[in-house]
């Protein structure tokens, strides 16, 4: 398994579906030695690499209808539809506890991708680049706009890692990894429209231009990638685990119900994958 790197795909609330999938990889005792992701890529990446087996779960579904978690109370106290404090503080620091000793102690190499709103390219933190402050760029990398502010982090303002490069597999490549186990949060067939921005959204984030330039090609970017990563599992270089059926879930969800059902899929669709996938790894 040298060489070999795990892609995170973000995807907000749609992240469940990797949740699911890494419960597999986890519960197989698969850990890959390079892990990279984006915003809730990223988060439950963070989870397999400190093993706690059931935290993504808990955190992406048992406390969804907690008032700090996803509330429009948040909204109009804070200006952010996710309580971001409450999940990048009270959720990993208390109510939740995430193993930060395990993480740090951990062999494998957790790379973050954020987006840079000034230039609006992406910019990817390994391990010593954020060394204890793994929380404050996963939070930048899941700050998505228009319900969460931006991330101040070492002289840049940062968000949604997802923006830049949503599936970021050619980081790993770059990173010198040859064979890639990627998972996706949508379903194969699926293509990103673009994306109608108002003045609303122009005028919001006016002083940063790369952001609002990186969002307008959004689409083109995530289909483009999606192109790549489909000629690269033709060519054997590429595993991808994805939802086998379209999702009933969308970015920003609070039912409980659909939430169990897609992290459920999840490994459900990693199990069926489960040989195939040994055999790639092999």
């Amino acid at each position: 398994m040298e060489q070999t790197g795990l892609v995170l795909e973000g995807g907000g609330s749609r992240g469940v579906y990797t949740a699911g999938v890494i419960r597999y990889l986890m519960e197989q005792e698969i850990y890959l030695p390079y892990i990279i992701g984006v915003s809730a890529g990223a988060c439950n990446g963070s989870s397999y690499v400190s093993r706690q087996m059931d935290r993504n779960r808990a955190v992406n579904i048992d406390y969804i209808n907690h008032p700090d978690y996803l509330s429009f109370r948040n909204l109009i106290k804070k200006r952010q539809l996710f309580g971001m404090d409450f999940l990048f503080d009270s959720l990993p620091n208390q109510i939740e506890p995430y193993d930060f000793e395990a993480f740090y102690q951990a062999k494998e190499e957790f790379v973050i991708g954020t987006t840079d709103c000034m230039t609006g390219e992406a910019v990817f933190y390994k391990k010593k680049d954020y060394q204890k402050d793994v929380l404050t760029v996963i939070r930048a990398s899941s700050s998505l706009p228009l319900v969460a502010p931006v991330v101040p982090y070492e002289g840049r303002l940062l968000m949604d890692g997802g923006i830049s490069d949503p599936i970021p597999l050619k980081q790993s490549e770059k990173d010198g990894n040859r064979k890639n186990v990627v998972v996706l949060t949508r379903n194969r067939g699926y293509s990103k429209k673009p994306q109608s921005f108002g003045w609303y959204f122009r005028k919001k984030y006016k002083d940063y231009p790369g952001l609002v330039r990186a969002l307008e090609k959004r689409h083109k970017v995530y289909n483009e990638t999606l192109a790549y990563i489909y000629e690269e599992e033709k060519k054997g270089n590429v595993f991808i685990i994805s939802p086998s059926e379209p999702l009933e879930v969308g970015r920003i969800e609070r039912n409980k119900e659909k939430l169990t059902a897609l992290y459920d899929q999840g490994i459900r669709d990693a199990e069926n994958a489960g040989k195939a996938l040994k055999e790639f790894l092999s």
